[in-house]
């Protein structure tokens, strides 16, 4: 995984050594994701289904896209869709994508960086790879992180963030055989260039063989951890954890993530995703792109995108088949 990463991780602020009175988070569940398919028919494993929608507050879905290596002629993306009343946070570990939005917002993330997209009262937005990586082919990985607005917050305008990976904020274990790729949030002392409307952190670890992490973690959030690649175990117990596959957290001060001495050979170390955010506790109603606080707003927001409200594409018809949903 080409994420940002230095050569010297001992040469990094270090996190905090736990102590025998920390309170570490006990395991409520691990669950395995689901594979499907998404967009013009790119793979992805989707790490929220089955999950208490309270214990994931206030993230919404979470899609790992790939690990895919592609053939020319193969690397496929989204066509252009809608969104209202949430952000997507895309982070790309490997390929190459490129973003456009109906407000003239756009760019290209690569190894390592964020695409942040607030997409407040609403928009029409685009996600493919470019035309060269196309014709080429290779690999391609990365995640799709959906998070919730305040009911306050919903109707904002538009906005982008793009973070590149040498923005991140890098800490390592006390001992050294665990990067930690803040992306968001702080942990320790170690800040993550991301702008959140909701308090929340999102943390990229990468584990040597044999390692331990235990990340300091604030009691008012939630904890997540989900298994980019490689096998390990979370929590105190030791409870076993590999790709794919979601570990819910309870109540503590933090987190313990360990990664196995043996690694399976795609693998050579164990890559998470720790996320955690301070719960929003409102109603929601979600259906396809749209993410709101009540059906009769879902209702008004696929109304809106069909009169051309959420924006237009010039030159180019959207489609308009792809944003049916059952609202939740």
């Amino acid at each position: 995984m080409p994420a940002i990463t230095v050569a010297d991780w001992t040469a990094l602020p270090r996190v905090t050594a736990a102590t025998a009175q920390t309170e570490d988070r006990a395991v409520v569940s691990i669950t395995t994701a689901p594979q499907g398919y998404e967009g013009e028919g790119f793979p992805v494993r989707r790490a929220f289904a089955g999950v208490d929608p309270a214990r994931l507050d206030p993230f919404i879905h979470l899609d790992q896209m790939g690990e895919v290596e592609y053939a020319p002629g193969e690397p496929k993306g989204t066509p252009w869709h809608p969104h209202r009343g949430f952000e997507t946070v895309t982070y790309m570990i490997d390929g190459v994508m490129d973003h456009q939005d109906s407000h003239g917002g756009g760019g290209s993330i690569t190894d390592g960086d964020t695409q942040w997209m607030t997409a407040g009262s609403g928009l029409l937005h685009i996600e493919t790879p470019p035309e060269w990586l196309v014709r080429s082919g290779g690999l391609f990985h990365g995640l799709q992180l959906w998070v919730n607005l305040p009911r306050a917050d919903k109707w904002k305008p538009p906005a982008y963030q793009d973070i590149r990976g040498s923005d991140v904020g890098l800490a390592s274990s006390p001992d050294g055989g665990a990067l930690l790729r803040v992306i968001a949030g702080e942990v320790d002392g170690v800040t993550g260039p991301g702008s959140t409307h909701t308090p929340m952190a999102m943390v990229h670890a990468t584990l040597a063989p044999g390692a331990e992490l235990v990340v300091p973690w604030r009691t008012d959030f939630n904890a997540l951890v989900y298994v980019m690649g490689g096998d390990g175990y979370v929590g105190h117990d030791r409870r076993p954890i590999h790709t794919g596959q979601l570990a819910v957290l309870g109540h503590g001060e933090s987190i313990t993530v360990g990664a196995s001495s043996g690694q399976e050979s795609r693998h050579a170390s164990l890559d998470v995703v720790v996320l955690g955010g301070l719960p929003i506790r409102e109603p929601i109603a979600w259906a396809g792109p749209f993410v709101m606080n009540t059906k009769a707003e879902v209702m008004q927001a696929f109304e809106d995108f069909q009169k051309g409200r959420l924006g237009t594409i010039p030159t180019q018809k959207i489609p308009h088949g792809d944003v049916s949903g059952e609202i939740r």
